[in-house]
């Protein structure tokens, strides 16, 4: 019984000594900025300063938003999206079917038979 006891404290005191290893102490590591002390402080007087900065986004009214289309371009594409054949239908819609695009398009239909019914008038 003292043999196991020793054992015992022997495999604790080993468990116990390599879960005592620490890190390394590197010291405080050096701040790095491309900004002074003055500068960083005078930026911070401006914005603690600035009007409005507790105010939710969106309570001062609409937010302008830069347009990189022609609104009249978004909307025919919004459109054509919208009236496409096979929007809701994908490969996994039934078992072993296969996406195959058949339907023409209703917005191509319709130039058809507006240019159809153009060269027909004349």
């Amino acid at each position: 019984m003292k043999t196991s006891h020793i054992l015992a404290a022997a495999a604790l005191t080993l468990l116990a000594a390599t879960g005592a290893q620490a890190e390394t102490y590197d010291g405080v590591n050096t701040a790095v900025s491309t900004k002074s002390r003055d500068e960083v402080n005078a930026e911070a007087v401006r914005t603690a300063a600035a009007p409005n900065q507790n105010v939710t986004r969106g309570s001062r009214g609409p937010e302008t938003v830069a347009v990189s289309k022609d609104r009249a371009l978004v909307e025919a594409e919004a459109v054509r999206t919208a009236y496409a054949p096979d929007q809701n239908v994908t490969s996994g819609s039934r078992v072993n079917s296969k996406v195959v695009s058949t339907m023409p398009h209703p917005m191509d239909a319709r130039v058809q038979a507006q240019q159809g019914s153009g060269a027909v008038a004349k």
